[in-house]
């Protein structure tokens, strides 16, 4: 009499989470390194230099674009009024701000503002600029 193996196989009832976690962990960096470039719809060709560090902490950004339009934000603003509209805004009274500027915006416009904000009692402003491709650093 032959015997018969019986062996009982159960299906696998479980969903396999490592590739879906997989998934979630890319989209997440992707949206972390994503999330600062898209912190102003302002198109503005701002500088490039060799020396840049990269933006981590969230501050105020003040833009000029190349009509020597100002903008808090992403609303424009009187180049008079972003004094007070700044200090209204911040959370600390040092707390630092972003400056974007148009390339082809003349020297006199950018010291304009630059004053603007002296005025207003803002010492702590970085100047943001985009780094250089690599094939022309050399």
């Amino acid at each position: 009499m032959p015997q018969t193996s019986r062996s009982t196989q159960s299906s696998l009832s479980e969903i396999n989470m490592v590739p879906f976690i997989d998934i979630v962990l890319v989209l997440l960096i992707i949206f972390m390194i994503t999330a600062p470039i898209l912190q102003s719809s302002i198109e503005v060709d701002v500088p490039k230099t060799k020396t840049t560090h990269e933006i981590s902490e969230q501050k105020i950004v003040v833009t000029m674009d190349k009509n020597q339009l100002v903008y808090l934000g992403n609303d424009p603003i009187n180049v008079h009024d972003l004094g007070p509209k700044i200090s209204a805004k911040m959370k600390k009274p040092n707390e630092g701000i972003f400056l974007r500027c148009d390339k082809t915006v003349p020297f006199g416009a950018f010291a304009t503002l630059m004053d603007a904000l002296r005025q207003a009692g803002i010492s702590n402003i970085s100047i943001v600029t985009e780094p250089l491709p690599d094939r022309a650093k050399g």
